[in-house]
C-alpha cells in the first residue's frame, strides 16, 4: 500500500510503498476513510518529538472502517466505523482503569513510536479504539481525538461552568474554529479572536463576539469577564491571553507554534489574579465519545479548508501553512 513515511530525523517524508499491515491478536486493521493534517506534523518533521522511531508512517488523526481484526478482539467487528486515540494505552495500569488513559505510563504514540495514519490502511491497538455512532460524518469523526475531544477535555479540566465566557485565540484555525463550537455546546458565551478581517464572517457563525487584532485584551474586557481562554497559538498570543482573564480565570494552553521561543512569566500577575495555567494536549475515550455524540447531533459542524490525496500531501501542508485558510485540512487516501 501507499503511505507517507518519515524516513529519519529532519529528513522530511516520502510517499512510498510499504507492506500492508497485519493485525496482532489485540489489534485491528482499518481502511483509512479520512485522516487529518495537524501543525504537530510540522513540529515532528522539525525534530521536536524525540521519541519518534524511524522510519514511521506520519499522521495521528483518523477515522476508518475495520477490515480485519485479531483473535483477542471481542468488542469490535469487521465493518465497524472507528476512530482512535492519539496513542495506544496499555489498558490495565492504574490510570487506564479509572478512564485516564492519557496518563498511562506505557502509552505509545501513533506517528511516534507506532505507525500513524497517512496510508491506505492502518493498524490500531484495540485499547485505542472508539466506535463512531451511525450518522456521524467522517469529516467530524476524524476531528474528535485531536481537536474537538481534546478541547472538550481541556474545558472540563478548566471546570467550565455554563454561562461563563470563553475566549479562543486563533479562532479561524483548524483547532480554533472547532473550539468555539465545543465551548458553545458546553454552555459558554464565546469570544473568537482572529488577526484577519476577512475571516470575521466565518468566525461570527460560531462565536457570540469577534475581536480582530493582536492586542485583544482591552476589547475582551469591554465585553465582560473572561473566565477561560483557549490559546491555540502560543507565545505570540500568551501575554494578551493572560491579560484578558478576570480574577480566578483559567488559561488552557494548547498552541505552541514556535517551541524554540521562551516566555517570561511574571508570577506576581498570576498569583494576584488567582489564575490557573493548564497545559493540555490530548483526550481520553470518554471525551471522544462525548464529542462524537455532539457531532452526530449537529452541535459541532466540521469546518474543512480542503481535502487532499496521499500523492497531494505537499499541497496539503501548503494549505496548512496558508494564513488565509479556515478550518482543518483532511487527507482521503
Amino acid at each position: 500500500m501507499k503511505a507517507v513515511v518519515v524516513v529519519g530525523p529532519k529528513q522530511g517524508y516520502k510517499v512510498q510503498e510499504v507492506p500492508d499491515p497485519k493485525p496482532g491478536p489485540d489489534e485491528v486493521v482499518i481502511k483509512v476513510d479520512r485522516a487529518a493534517l495537524c501543525y504537530r506534523d510540522l513540529l515532528q518533521l522539525q525534530g521536536y518529538y524525540p521519541r519518534m522511531k524511524y522510519p514511521v508512517v506520519l499522521g495521528h488523526e483518523v477515522v476508518g472502517t475495520i477490515v480485519e481484526k485479531g483473535s483477542q478482539v471481542t468488542d469490535f467487528e469487521v465493518g465497524d466505523k472507528v476512530t482512535s486515540l492519539l496513542y495506544a494505552p496499555d489498558g490495565h495500569c492504574e490510570y487506564c482503569k479509572i478512564g485516564e488513559e492519557a496518563y498511562c505510563h506505557n502509552r505509545l504514540g501513533y506517528s511516534e513510536e507506532l505507525d500513524g495514519f497517512f496510508a491506505e490502511y492502518a493498524k490500531i491497538k484495540v485499547t485505542s479504539l472508539v466506535k463512531v455512532p451511525k450518522g456521524t460524518p467522517d469529516e467530524g469523526a476524524v476531528l474528535a481525538p485531536c481537536v474537538t475531544g481534546m478541547i472538550y477535555r481541556g474545558l472540563s479540566r478548566a471546570k467550565l461552568r455554563p454561562g461563563e465566557t470563553v475566549l479562543v485565540t486563533g479562532a479561524s484555525g483548524g483547532v480554533g474554529i472547532h473550539a468555539l463550537q465545543v465551548a458553545k455546546a458546553m454552555g459558554a458565551k464565546v469570544i473568537g479572536v482572529t488577526t484577519s478581517e476577512e475571516k470575521v464572517p466565518i468566525v461570527r457563525k460560531f462565536a457570540d463576539y469577534v475581536i480582530v487584532g493582536r492586542e485583544f485584551s482591552k476589547e475582551a474586557k469591554k465585553i465582560g469577564d473572561v473566565n477561560v481562554v483557549i490559546d491555540t497559538v502560543g507565545t505570540p498570543t500568551f501575554d494578551e491571553s493572560l491579560k484578558s482573564l478576570w480574577m480566578g480565570g483559567r488559561i488552557v494552553q494548547i498552541g505552541n507554534v514556535d517551541p524554540s521561543q521562551a516566555y517570561q512569566l511574571k508570577l506576581g500577575y498570576v498569583i494576584l489574579k488567582d489564575i490557573e495555567i493548564i497545559g493540555h494536549a490530548s483526550a481520553t475515550k470518554k471525551e471522544i465519545e462525548a464529542v462524537l455524540k455532539l457531532t452526530q447531533e449537529g452541535k459541532i459542524t466540521p469546518v474543512i479548508a480542503g481535502t487532499v490525496s496521499l500523492e497531494e500531501i505537499d499541497k496539503g501542508y501548503e494549505m496548512l501553512k496558508d494564513k488565509h485558510k479556515i478550518g482543518k485540512v483532511l487527507l482521503k487516501p
